[in-house]
């Protein structure tokens, strides 16, 4: 089957409960086909916005449009979009085909056409001949694609799945969102998906849009928002990462693309150490934060002449091919690091470095911001 999909346009949603802001402004586009992930911490607004979306929910102000169509008034019934909910909402005494065609019987189609569309959503997701099989005979994650099925078979524009895979165990959830990842490109329809699984919104998601405090911090790629943050709470927030208070001691001339280098130094630092990098928009005397993640760094001898960080090993946590160091530097904070190799005996001082590929990041103190909002 090939649902008319097409483009998703949010210009300046926001939303009050009350004397709370629930979202502030968010602008996005989502285009014909790509599977967009709303990422973001409790309370951060992605599932009022997902709402809005549906028309379950009405925004304060902005406007949503499909292709050329305004859609912000409209009753839900009426956006044909279809809805994945979080617990499926399958109606355990209808059968697999009864459920994928509850929502066409509704619409008083032909049977004939019922029957056509029910198969051709069961085989776009892998249930074909499942018609006849009742609810509590199929796996969890076979439920998940009934309900993606069901939400498939009007043929909708756009496609809205909130958390989609929080209802499954664990092992289950990981094949499941193979298998709904594999799907949704198969059929290439228009998909806003609400989780707050980093992983989840890195599998299924071509983009991820990533909110904070009903605000819109960081729209790109899985890639750009792991290796390119544009804030300190996406750095904080994506994987994981160290932020250590440094002091910008001197910058140099700024580069073609519009960075300079900068020497910082700090408390984590070795005793007398400092730090080059590339940076932007900071000057000499600035303090700031430094942004690094495990793999940014490897361990070197700690008497070595300008080893920038010295601690002692606390930690490993295995994790596969790689294991995780915990060591505690020279003012007390503990930062990961991520090694393939041998792991030093516990209370071993070791020196750390940056990888040759490493690109740490420099973000405006928190001290200097003040209280965050």
């Amino acid at each position: 089957m090939t649902p008319a999909s097409t483009d998703l346009v949010l210009s300046d949603i926001g939303k009050r409960f009350g004397d709370k802001l629930v979202l502030d402004g968010v602008s996005f586009s989502v285009p014909r086909g790509e599977v967009l992930a709303l990422l973001g911490p409790s309370g951060s607004g992605k599932t009022t916005l997902l709402r809005i979306v549906a028309g379950f929910e009405t925004a304060d102000r902005g406007t949503i449009r499909v292709g050329e169509q305004a859609i912000e008034r409209l009753p839900p019934a009426k956006r044909d979009f279809g809805m994945v909910f979080q617990h499926y909402a399958l109606f355990p005494h209808l059968s697999v085909g009864e459920n994928v065609a509850f929502g066409l019987e509704a619409r008083r189609l032909p049977k004939a056409e019922v029957r056509q569309r029910v198969a051709a959503a069961l085989a776009s997701v892998d249930l074909a001949g499942f018609e006849r099989r009742r609810i509590a005979e199929i796996s969890g994650g076979q439920q998940q694609r009934v309900a993606l099925a069901r939400a498939l078979a009007p043929e909708p524009r756009v496609l809205l799945l909130d958390e989609p895979l929080s209802n499954l165990d664990p092992t289950l959830r990981e094949r499941t969102r193979r298998e709904l990842a594999a799907t949704l490109k198969r059929i290439g329809i228009t998909t806003l998906l609400v989780t707050h699984e980093q992983e989840e919104a890195f599998d299924l998601g071509d983009r991820v849009a990533l909110l904070h405090g009903g605000r819109l911090e960081q729209l790109g790629t899985p890639h750009e928002l792991y290796r390119s943050p544009a804030t300190r709470f996406v750095a904080g927030f994506i994987g994981r990462s160290s932020l250590l208070p440094v002091t910008v001691e001197d910058v140099g001339a700024q580069d073609e693309d519009g960075s300079s280098p900068a020497t910082v130094s700090g408390p984590a630092l070795a005793p007398g150490a400092t730090l080059s990098l590339a940076s932007r928009g900071f000057g000499k005397g600035k303090e700031a934060e430094l942004w690094l993640r495990p793999e940014m760094l490897e361990i070197c001898d700690s008497a070595a002449p300008g080893t920038p960080f010295t601690g002692a090993f606390l930690a490993a946590r295995f994790s596969g091919p790689v294991s995780y160091l915990t060591i505690r530097l020279q003012d007390g904070t503990a930062i990961e690091v991520m090694v393939a190799g041998e792991i030093p005996p516990a209370g071993a001082q070791v020196g750390l470095r940056l990888r040759a590929d490493a690109r740490p990041k420099l973000f405006p103190s928190a001290l200097a911001r003040g209280p965050s909002t």
